[in-house]
């Protein structure tokens, strides 16, 4: 996958876009990407927008993008010839200009698409009209850095824009050469007639006469704006994407067999099994369908069907969705809930489909040394005010809340006694019920990023830890404690083992010590956040309580292999699906310094709001007890 710079994903923004390519493709495999240029690919199955995007700012970057997958998934896809391409991509061979005439069709098919687009779906002109004005603003700029290096095609590339998108018909470029000037009044009556072209082979002619009118003259351009709009165009067999993608393979062999037809057991009567109560527009009553790729050819008439059994239709109409009768209402069905309930699964892999080859391995935290136990009691010893502090604010909020009188309220259960009703101005006749003997329904996990980019955060991270053990076992609160990391040296093509480290699990004894096992937490290698967060998303559905918590602590962007651009949005999927599961996910970010507006977006991109950056990994524990708080009482 190309990747222009490192920059960050907006995860809305994605998913906007994935959600626009899968609807407008009518294809849920077709994936979006970021690209250096804006291309569709149906053999990758894939839709690219340009980074040229990314450095706009927030109001044309959103429209840019848009418009980017509106030309592929509606105009190229639907509207552009497959053969005029792969012609003009013969002839232009033979030119010097390979580059140029490259970004010069793509420019020209992409205004007159961008016609039909607007035609066609009215609501798009908003998009086009930003990308229209955000073009021409760097078109501007590009000409006078182009007129100042001296590079002359670039130059007279940059005036063929501006001139098809100015405002007045004669526009007039003072800095421009004298003969990049020449040429364009030359070949300006071809850029017009682009307004009169309604094929692709009419772009095609334009663009075969201006690349070798300038052949002679030019060198080919340096910059590159614009790229071929459509990838393996020469691997494509019908004259347009969609009818390529929909086509149907001839079979493999060629063969034929010759069938006596007196033998032939086909009979060609028709047996109609229509009534109005089974009608359903939306469904054909087939049974069995196949696509032969490889068979012999017979003589035998098409349309022969297997005999049909008396259960045959009755079942089809028990498993299909329901219909509308006049009798009675069949909306509510199981099938119909059964049929919806599996259209929402995003693909066939259980955590993702970046995450495909990764394999979850379990390592068991060893008993602790005396050393370790030394260490953690000193951590312990550091942290006891806090927990202390903890502690008692929780006890008393407890203790307020039992003690809290339970009728004679204003809002809660209406009571039975309802004279006060008459005789009171401001009648009380509320009651709430007693506090059920268990003050906690909640569970807790804290993922631990053990990456390589730990080292140096790791040790004041376990005072962190230290503390949300030491107060949850106060309270006997089930929890786990998990640290996770990649191997990076053991990844293979097929292969992602990534280490779950179990610190502390919900069976563990809160009678046992075994805190201590913190101490065994160390940075490690790569980190597949994505893959982990739902891996423990599918242990905590598990569990009984009421209230869920993931607490990830990380010090930024999930980086592993093949996990370049795609772990952010991953990773902000993950987060989405554990909280529609009613998991409540906080991701908490770990510095060693003043944290950045890169850092803070990525955060932000991943967890929405729900979200604690923490400049210095020493004040960790300090941050952490006011939302370690928080969560409790929100369990009470």
């Amino acid at each position: 996958m190309y990747r222009f710079h490192n920059s960050n994903v907006d995860t809305d923004l994605f998913m906007q876009l994935q959600d626009l390519t899968t609807v407008l493709t009518e294809n849920e495999k077709t994936a979006f990407e970021y690209s250096f240029g804006s291309f569709i690919d149906i053999i990758d199955n894939k839709v690219t927008a340009s980074r040229m995007w990314d450095t706009a700012k927030e109001k044309y970057k959103e429209a840019g993008f848009k418009s980017d997958v509106f030309l592929r998934t509606i105009g190229s896809f639907r509207y552009s010839s497959i053969k005029a391409m792969k012609e003009y991509l013969e002839i232009v061979k033979e030119t010097d200009l390979t580059k140029f005439s490259s970004q010069l069709f793509a420019l020209l098919e992409d205004i007159r698409l961008e016609e039909i687009i607007k035609k066609e779906r009215p609501g798009t002109k908003r998009v086009f009209s930003v990308r229209r004005k955000y073009l021409k603003h760097k078109f501007e700029n590009e000409l006078n850095s182009h007129v100042t290096r001296g590079l002359a095609l670039d130059e007279l590339f940059c005036l063929i824009y501006l001139l098809i998108q100015a405002d007045s018909p004669d526009p007039s470029f003072p800095r421009a050469n004298e003969t990049q000037l020449d040429q364009l009044e030359r070949i300006k009556p071809l850029l017009y007639s682009i307004f009169e072209a309604k094929t692709t082979n009419d772009i095609v002619r334009i663009c075969e006469q201006i690349v070798f009118q300038l052949n002679s003259i030019y060198k080919d351009t340096i910059y590159e704006y614009f790229i071929f709009p459509i990838g393996h165009v020469e691997e494509m067999e019908k004259d347009n994407l969609f009818d390529e993608l929909t086509r149907t393979d001839e079979l493999k062999n060629d063969d034929k067999e010759e069938l006596d037809e007196d033998k032939n057991e086909y009979i060609d009567e028709r047996f109609s099994s229509w009534h109005r109560e089974n009608q359903n527009s939306d469904r054909k009553q087939t049974f069995l369908q196949f696509e032969l790729e490889v068979g012999t050819k017979t003589n035998i008439m098409g349309g022969g069907a297997r005999e049909t059994e008396d259960a045959d239709q009755a079942m089809g109409t028990i498993q299909g969705s329901s219909g509308q009768s006049k009798n009675k209402d069949y909306s509510d069905i199981e099938s119909l809930d059964k049929q919806e309930s599996t259209q929402g699964k995003s693909g066939e892999y259980e955590f993702g489909e970046e995450n495909k080859d990764a394999v979850k391995i379990v390592k068991e935290a060893s008993n602790p040394t005396n050393e370790e136990v030394a260490t953690y009691k000193e951590y312990v010893k550091d942290i006891e005010p806090l927990r202390r502090k903890l502690a008692n604010t929780i006890k008393k909020t407890i203790e307020h809340k039992k003690n809290a009188p339970r009728k004679d309220l204003v809002y809660g259960r209406l009571s039975k006694k309802l004279l006060p009703m008459i005789l009171d101005d401001h009648p009380r006749v509320f009651y709430k019920k007693d506090l059920e003997s268990k003050e906690f329904d909640a569970v807790f996990t804290l993922l631990v990023d053990c990456s390589a980019s730990m080292q140096g955060k790791m040790e004041e991270t376990k005072r962190g830890i230290v503390l949300f053990h030491e107060v949850l076992k106060q309270f006997n609160i089930p929890h786990s404690i998990i640290g996770f990391w990649e191997d990076a040296m053991e990844v293979t093509e097929n292969y992602q083992p990534n280490y779950f480290h179990m610190i502390h699990t919900y069976q563990d004894s809160f009678y046992q010590n075994n805190g201590a096992k913190i101490m065994q937490l160390e940075p490690e290698e790569d980190n597949r956040d994505g893959f982990s967060i739902r891996v423990i998303t599918k242990d905590l559905i598990a569990r009984q309580e009421k209230n869920k918590f993931l607490l990830v602590f990380s010090d930024g962007e999930p980086a592993a292999s093949g996990y370049d651009q795609n772990g952010i949005v991953d990773t902000h999927l993950a987060v989405s699906e554990a909280r529609k599961q009613g998991i409540e996910v906080i991701g908490m970010f770990l510095a060693d310094r003043e944290i950045d507006e890169a850092e803070d977006l990525t955060m932000k991109n991943i967890y929405g709001k729900e979200r604690l950056m923490i400049p210095s990994v020493s004040e960790l524990p300090e941050q952490f007890a006011p939302l370690l708080k928080k969560l409790l009482l929100k369990t009470i």
